[in-house]
Formats: C-alpha cells, structure tokens, sequence
C-alpha cells in the first residue's frame, strides 16, 4: 500500500529508508508523495519508531498535510511534522523556559523609522524589518553587520541602518523568531540538552530545502549531531527567498557534506500539460544548480502564448477579455491567475476586473488595505487636505525614487491615489467612496487570483497570465548581483510552472507612456519572438556625453552640484529615449514639473542638437 502508484523514481526515493537522502524534486513532480511514503516506509519496515522521526517544514500548512497523508497511509503514533519554528519553540521552553515571542517587528522598528530624518522616515517598515531579518538568517549581529555588509546595499544608508539595528535589539521584550533559532542553538550546546534531543529524534527530514538560510541549516546540524540519517527534499530552480537569506547552495552541496548520500532525481511531472513544460524547460537552459529536464505525464492540451502589446493599457484590455473567454469555456474564475513581481501591480487588474464585474482574490492584500493607501484614507477621512497634500505628508515624491521592493510598492501606491485624485471630478467624500467602487475589499473573496510571484509558490491554477515581462520588472530593478538576477530568472521558472493548462506570457513596448524593452529571459524561452526595432538610435554616449556637459555648465551656473540638476540615471533614461517635446520627457524618472520647467527646455535643446548633428 504504501508504495503503491509511485513511479521508479519516487519508489526508489521511498525504499531508501536509511540516510543520507537528497530528493532533488522538479516541480509538480509529487515531492509531497515522495516524502511522505518514504516516512511511512521508514516505520512500516521497523527503521525507525514513529517517535524517532522529525519532519521539519516550513510552513503550518505544509506540516499538517504531512500529517493527514501519513494518517491515510496507515501510520499512527507520534510521528513529528513541524516548522523549524515550532520545533524550536517546544525545545526551548521545555529545557530553558517559556519565552516571551514577538509576533511581529514593526511595532518596535516602525517608531524608530519615523524618527529619522527625511527622506529615509518614509522608509517603509517592512523593508527595514526585512533587512534585520536577513541579516539575523546570516547570524549577523549589529556589531559584526558593518563589517558583513559586502556588496550588499541595504535599504538604508548602512549607518542609520546599524543604528535602528541596534535600537531594535535594545527595545525589544522578548524573542523574535530569529532569536528563538539562536537560544535553540545555544541550548544544544549544553551536552545534556544535546544527549536529549538526539536520543528522542533518529531520523531527520527537511521539505523545500532550498530554503533552509544558515539559521536554520546550523540548528539542523546542531540536531543531527554529526549523524547521516537526514533526508533533504527540494529543487534548487524553485529557490526564491534569498532576501530572507535563504540560499539554494545547502542542496545543492548537499554530496560535498554527506559523500555517501543516495541522490534521488524527480523529473515526471503530473501537474502541467507538455506545451508549459516546453517553455519551463527553455528557461532551465540559464539556471545554474541540478539539471532537472521535466517529463510531462498529461496528454496535449492547452496552449502557451506570448503576446507583445503596444501599450500596458491594451494588455490589461486584453487580459481580462482573455479571462471572459477562458470562464465561458468553462474554466473556473478561481482557476485563474494573475502572477505579478511586487504588489503595487494588482492596481491595475482590481480595476479592470471590478470594472468588468469579474470576481478576483489579492493574495498579498489589495490596493486599499496596503500601508500607503491604508494611511491616506484614514487621513482623508479625518481632516480637510487634498489627496495630494496627504499623499507627500506622507512621502510621495514624483521625483524620487524609491529603494526596497516594500517602499517601491508604498511610493506607487501613493502616487496612483493622486493620479485617480487628479482624474476624478467631486469631493474628497465622493472621491473615496469612488475608490471603494473600483477596488472592492477582498476580504474572503472568490474569483481571479492576483498574487505577486512569491506568494504562488507551492501553488497550482489552470490558467496562468504572466503580464509586464520587461526589463527592469522581470529582472526586477534592484537586482543587479549575479546571483540576484539568476533568483529572478527562478522567479520566472515559479510562475510558468503554477500553470497546469493555460499559459499566457506578455509585455508591453510602452508603459505609463515610457519605452520598455522585453525581458532578456523572453529571448530563452522563445527566441523566434518577434522583437519590435526600434528606429536607431545614436550611440548612447554620444548623447550621454552632450547631456553631461550641459549638466557641468549648468550646475557650475546654479553653484550646485551636479546630481541637484539631473542624477546619471536620470540622463542616462533621456540618451535612451531621446525625447522630443516636454510631454515625453515628463515621463522619465526623476524629472518632476519643478526640474521640469527649470531645465525642460534646455535638454530637449541638447536632445535636438545631438539628433541633427
């Protein structure tokens, strides 16, 4: 029974009832299964007692599922799923004593935010806290973070963020969720403590593996003790989680720590048709790690396009069209989903499905319960500004621009509640009861899925839409490092894999009336893609150079210096678009309608120069 219908692979995985173990798990591929009859196999063929197993997870959800198949299976006693987290929590309490948790950063991090000076007081919570998290995944203290920083930028200058790093330690009553690692960690090292734990948990296995940060991978040792009975099951092309210090490097140089470990590879997939799998596996082509070429195991079906619009608005159109077909075809609203790279880009689909009275879901919140908008309307709602006015009290600069995918998201929320605010003719009053048509709370929602990448790991839809594949959104903007740009190519890998049936790939050659190119990662998965040509342009440093003397003079005239006028990003956008008239040149990053009227004129002078020379 319990190793009925699985096929060589797994069942192979499955007999291995001795370690050390590496599943290495392609997607859809039944690593679930796998994992789950091989512990079942380890009790029913007397390896081990039910009580000497420990399946570690990393989520609750994960855990319990552990559970109910193993109950299925037949297998009762006091087999132990549970998070890294929990595990922690039961050992702590139960040898050093019940601690006191904090179930979340920002209520400490938050007030030590807003005390710093502007810009950085608008900074978004999240943002720092998530730092302190990744830099507490590396076992970085605030004494030792200066010196660890390398070439990563923090979301802060790394002086004020060792400092709210500092004050955050201090001003916390309890543990957090990264201490409660530690003080597990440090109890092991108690020999008495040791010989318990080790003598009660044998047999040690770990889901999404790839996940596992160096916390976490130096509590597991601690737990292992020197031991081999461990088994790892992941997929390293599925890895992405490296902003909370996870690194897919544990699995893969899984053989180098355990040299007699029986590497299991899962490549059968029964989860999408073998038109998604031929664009998943395009894309493996980039991503370094284990090769793992996904074999399909349903039948022809479904289709797999990529489509180029001309404008974000015609895709938006043409995806919630495509949507209306899909569910008269008979695919349910809730098989459908909306992938996206940060939050800030449900705005547009909660609009446009609200519009066109089809029902959606916001896995990451919607609009109107983000941070940003949360706080504008409560601030609206209690006193007599505009939105404008309400928006910039609360940061919003059009000319800035914003550092940490959190922020990013609070700064274009903001600036989307003053472009509605713009559009839309009546009172404040009005205006908000307005914005609560058009974004409906989702709160136990039904319908289209809209989730950031991230959020639609471990999940499954028969219909996928992955819109705004452009460079600077997918790869996103700040990742820059080799090793941030291959996540973002996984990220990718992700979202094609949630697809069972129907997957829709796009980009768009303008959007919010600025050029975008394709993805480079388009070029992998279909290199017979039709590519627009735009009309040539003069080497960029030509007009590069042109622009930057302009800017010498004119800074030396202004007695200023030279990024007051225009930063070399900012310049560098202008050489690229080469901009024609006022209008287009508004829409380039960083020139707000001060800059703007001061120095409008005389770019698109340097502009025309260059173009007729």
């Amino acid at each position: 029974m319990i190793l009925d219908g699985l096929n060589p692979e797994q069942r192979a995985a499955a007999e291995a009832v001795r370690g050390p173990v590496c599943i290495l798990a392609g997607a859809g591929s039944g690593k679930t299964t796998t994992l789950t009859r091989r512990i079942a196999n380890q009790i029913a063929s007397s390896a081990f007692e039910p009580s000497q197993v420990l399946a570690l997870t990393f989520t609750e959800r994960a855990a319990n599922e552990l559970k109910t198949r193993l109950h299925k299976l037949g297998i009762a006693g006091d087999v132990r799923a549970r998070t890294f987290h929990a595990e922690a929590l039961a050992q702590v309490a139960h040898f050093v004593g019940s601690p006191q948790i904090i179930g979340s950063k920002a209520a400490i991090i938050g007030p030590l935010v807003r005390k710093l000076p502007p810009p950085y007081k608008f900074k978004a919570t999240k943002d720092v806290a998530g730092e302190i998290e990744r830099a507490k995944n590396r076992r970085i203290t605030p004494e030792t973070y200066l010196d660890k920083l390398g070439d990563h930028n923090p979301v802060l200058p790394p002086e004020l963020m060792v400092g709210i790093f500092k004050a955050y330690e201090q001003r916390k009553k309890g543990l957090d969720f990264e201490d409660l690692l530690e003080q597990a960690i440090v109890a092991m090292e108690r020999p008495d403590v040791a010989d318990r734990v080790r003598s009660k948990y044998h047999a040690l296995s770990v889901d999404e593996y790839q996940d596992v940060n160096l916390l976490q991978q130096t509590l597991l040792e601690s737990w292992l003790g020197g031991r081999d009975e461990l088994c790892v099951v992941g997929d390293d092309y599925q890895s992405i989680y490296g902003f909370t210090g996870a690194t897919p490097s544990w699995l893969i140089d899984f053989e180098k720590r355990h040299p007699n470990a029986k590497v299991v590879t899962l490549t059968k997939n029964y989860r999408s048709t073998p038109q998604v799998l031929h664009v998943a596996n395009r894309l493996t082509t980039g991503l370094a790690g284990k090769s793992k070429i996904l074999e399909a195991t349903k039948p022809e079906g479904g289709d797999c396009d990529l489509s180029e619009y001309s404008s974000d608005e015609a895709e938006v159109r043409a995806i919630v069209a495509e949507i209306d077909v899909l569910a008269q075809s008979g695919v349910p609203f809730e098989e459908i989903a909306i992938l996206y790279r940060i939050n800030a880009r449900s705005e547009d689909y909660e609009e446009a499905l609200a519009a066109a009275r089809i029902p959606y879901q916001v896995r990451d919140g919607s609009f109107l319960r983000r941070p940003g908008p949360r706080a504008a309307l409560k601030a609206l709602q209690r006193g007599t500004h505009t939105v404008e006015e309400v928006c910039r009290a609360l940061g919003f600069d059009p000319d800035a621009e914003p550092e940490g995918q959190e922020e990013i998201t609070r700064h274009a929320d903001l600036g989307r509640l003053v472009a509605l605010a713009e559009e839309f003719d009546g009172s404040v009053a009005e205006f908000l009861a307005d914005l609560r048509k058009r974004f409906e709370d989702d709160a136990g929602a039904r319908g289209v899925v809209l989730s950031t990448y991230h959020r639609a790991k471990g999940l499954e839809w028969d219909a996928v839409f992955l819109p705004r594949l452009e460079e600077r959104e997918l790869p996103f903007a700040l990742s820059k490092s080799d090793e941030a740009l291959a996540e973002e190519r996984r990220l990718l890998y992700v979202g094609i894999t949630r697809a069972r049936a129907h997957l829709r790939l796009s980009w768009a050659r303008e959007r919010e009336g600025k050029n975008t190119k394709p993805s480079r990662f388009l070029r992998e998965i279909n290199p017979s893609q039709k590519q627009v040509q735009p009309r040539p342009k003069m080497a960029d440093s030509e007009l590069f150079s042109r622009l930057r003397d302009w800017r010498r003079r004119t800074a030396q005239e202004l007695d200023v210096p030279a990024y007051i006028v225009f930063n070399d990003k900012t310049l560098r956008e202008i050489s690229e678009r080469e901009p024609q008239t006022l209008a287009e040149l508004s829409r380039i990053s960083g020139i707000g309608p001060a800059k703007l009227e001061r120095h409008g004129p005389e770019v698109l002078a340097v502009v025309s120069a260059a173009l007729s020379a």
